[in-house]
């Protein structure tokens, strides 16, 4: 597979920023190899500045769920930046979001538009403690909020696998707050709130844990979580920013039945484009600025782009219930395919995954928290993730990541992915 043009760039992004990227995990540091730079998308399909094509399984991170550039999508955003780019004002198009996701789940009755998941996070988080009168947040190990300062602790995705479980340069006080259980443990999280039962403002959660791989939230752990808030006056907070809208229309919360306090999503709500919003209970929204104390402020939030390209997304998952039965049925076929192959070469492997999402687990630990995620043989997973990408199939360039399907993969994608696996395992 030719990688000059790949190769070039990354010379002079060294030279210009950070490890050569914008965002850690995109500099292959896991994995080995030089990061392709992709031109352009289309479809299921990416295409990098030498002019290979993959079949991308990263999806810009989750939200490109109809597929790149999806011509409805495209359509309306070039259509609306015709009107402009940017107010630093109101909108009506902000409007018609917040009343279009209040609609389609049922625990969002109020909802503040802000730009990427970790401001949706920081912002939740500020308004929980705002309502509560508390300070202390729990957080589970493996699980990834973003990062805000208070959130680098023993987070998952990027961190995990460079082996930094904190962040430097956050300080001590920052992250003093901040306790952390163990993903399905919820003895561990009962005996936090013992210790701290007045002090807890909140507990926040990815109720798939998609950030350290894919990790399932065990049956009951969600609903224990709920008592528990109940029980000690804490707001449960879903951090829904890979779940939501992908999971199912409504999300995990809908998805599982759990109704939490407080829901933060990402950038699906803006088709792929930088966006993310906070909301829940109607009293618990009251309290941000400007209606109460709690400040929170962005010139690009609501962007009119962004609004549009989300509302047209967002539209179509509503009006077409059989794109979520689609993607679950080729993110199932695709579990299967691999599960029998590892199976077939005598390895010990685990694929976890629900609906849309999957994870392959180069270990013989059943993953179900951080501790067992980690486990995993990253050096496999590194090899593994060469070969396959040698032969067009893009995946996360980490053992931690989660494979995204979107409604325009078809099953000769899934079967050409799982042949190609076939063929490394020695199938």
């Amino acid at each position: 597979m030719r990688t000059a043009v790949s190769e070039a760039l990354f010379e002079r992004a060294v030279k210009v920023m950070p490890g050569g990227v914008n965002s850690p995990v995109r500099a292959f540091g896991a994995v080995g190899g030089v990061p392709r730079f992709i031109k352009s998308a289309k479809g299921q399909y990416i295409y990098d500045e030498d002019d290979n094509r993959y079949i991308d399984y990263i999806g810009s991170w989750g939200p490109m769920i109809l597929g790149h550039c999806d011509d409805r999508v495209q359509e309306a955003v070039i259509k609306q930046a015709e009107n402009g780019l940017s107010f630093g004002a109101a909108t009506g198009l902000e409007v018609e979001m917040a009343e279009l996701i209040c609609e389609i789940v049922p625990c969002v009755e109020m909802i503040r538009m802000v730009n990427s998941g970790t401001e949706a996070v920081m912002s939740a988080i500020r308004a929980a403690r705002g309502f509560t009168g508390r300070d202390k947040v729990i957080k589970f190990e493996g699980c990834y909020h973003g990062h805000a300062d208070a959130m680098l602790v023993k987070a998952g995705s990027g961190v995990m696998t460079s082996g930094v479980p904190d962040s430097s340069g956050v300080p001590e006080g920052c992250a003093k707050d901040t306790l952390t259980a163990v993903y399905n443990d919820i003895v561990s999280v009962k005996k936090l709130f013992e210790e701290n039962h007045d002090d807890i403002a909140c507990v926040i959660v990815e109720p798939v844990a998609a950030n350290m791989g894919v990790v399932l939230s065990e049956k009951g752990f969600l609903e224990a979580l709920r008592e528990l808030c109940d029980e000690y006056g804490a707001l449960l907070i879903f951090d829904e920013v890979i779940t939501g809208f992908r999971l199912a229309i409504g999300g995990a919360a809908e998805y599982f039945g759990v109704r939490p306090d407080l829901v933060t999503y990402g950038k699906i709500i803006g088709g792929g484009m930088p966006v993310g919003a906070y909301g829940g209970r109607r009293d618990i929204m009251s309290i941000v600025s400007p209606l109460g104390k709690v400040y929170q402020a962005g010139t690009l939030s609501g962007n009119p782009i962004a609004m549009r390209a989300g509302i047209t997304q967002l539209k179509i998952l509503k009006n077409d219930p059989s794109i979520y039965k689609h993607i679950a049925l080729l993110g199932e076929r695709l579990r299967n395919g691999l599960r029998k192959a590892v199976k077939e070469a005598g390895l010990p492997w685990n694929i976890t995954g629900i609906g849309s999402l999957s994870c392959i687990y180069f270990t013989d630990e059943n993953v179900r928290d951080y501790d067992s995620a980690k486990t995993s043989d990253t050096k496999k997973f590194a090899e593994y993730f060469r070969y396959m990408l040698d032969r067009g199939n893009y995946i996360g360039p980490s053992q931690f990541e989660a494979l995204f399907i979107s409604d325009s993969h078809t099953e000769a994608d899934i079967d050409k992915t799982i042949k190609d696996a076939e063929e490394y395992f020695g199938v």
